[in-house]
């Protein structure tokens, strides 16, 4: 059973929570540093990127969540989520987990009530659109090598990315019925989990 981290400092962690357990994985609210042990993959909720980038310091868990970010670790983060994981980010007091190469315009839409869903194509997830759900969210501005762009709007704003084993969407999938979203970064874990037992065999 594949064992996910939510980190559970502020914002919409429970509804993460729900749809794993749904799915039939293991979920760990993440919350001190210890809580990262043992953990195959993590999701960064949506929430306000501030409150959670200052209390992940507060928390000492800044440091050790970078480290693994950038070290080919599953990590996923939704709406807030996506500019903590960032490079670069537009007017966020705070560092950054840096690990992903893309540039981050936070509340790209506006305020919480120019919040809007709309019908996104996202090829990786089929050919049903996903009900993407966008609540004072980021935009991609800029997307370094290396990165893939799994979703974008009609007017061609980048809403959802991949790095490797780096995910980042500017809505929020746990807040919808569908959950194809959290079984694409579960195949990710699976996939990471797999390459890790070939190198432990080698």
């Amino acid at each position: 059973m594949t064992r996910i981290g939510v980190l559970a400092l502020q914002g919409d962690f429970a509804e993460h929570v729900s749809v794993l357990r749904r799915l039939g994985s293991e979920a760990q609210e993440v919350r001190r540093p210890e809580e990262l042990t043992g953990l195959d993959g993590l999701i960064i909720p949506g929430g306000e990127s501030t409150t959670i980038s200052r209390l992940m310091a507060e928390y000492d868990l800044a440091e050790p969540v970078r480290r693994l970010a950038q070290d080919s670790f599953p990590v996923w983060g939704t709406c807030a989520g996506m500019i903590i994981l960032a490079r670069r980010t537009s007017d966020l007091e705070w560092p950054t987990l840096a690990a992903l190469d893309i540039a981050v315009r936070r509340n790209a839409f506006g305020r919480q009530v120019d919040s809007f869903e709309t019908d996104l194509p996202v090829p990786s997830l089929g050919d049903a659109p996903f009900p993407a759900v966008f609540i004072r969210a980021p935009t991609v501005e800029e997307v370094g090598d290396g990165v893939e762009v799994l979703a974008a709007l009609e007017d061609g704003r980048v809403v959802a990315v991949r790095q490797g084993n780096a995910l980042a969407t500017a809505f929020h999938p746990e807040l919808t019925d569908d959950d194809r979203f959290h079984r694409y970064f579960l195949e990710l874990v699976r996939a990471q989990q797999a390459e890790a037992g070939r190198d432990a065999r080698n």
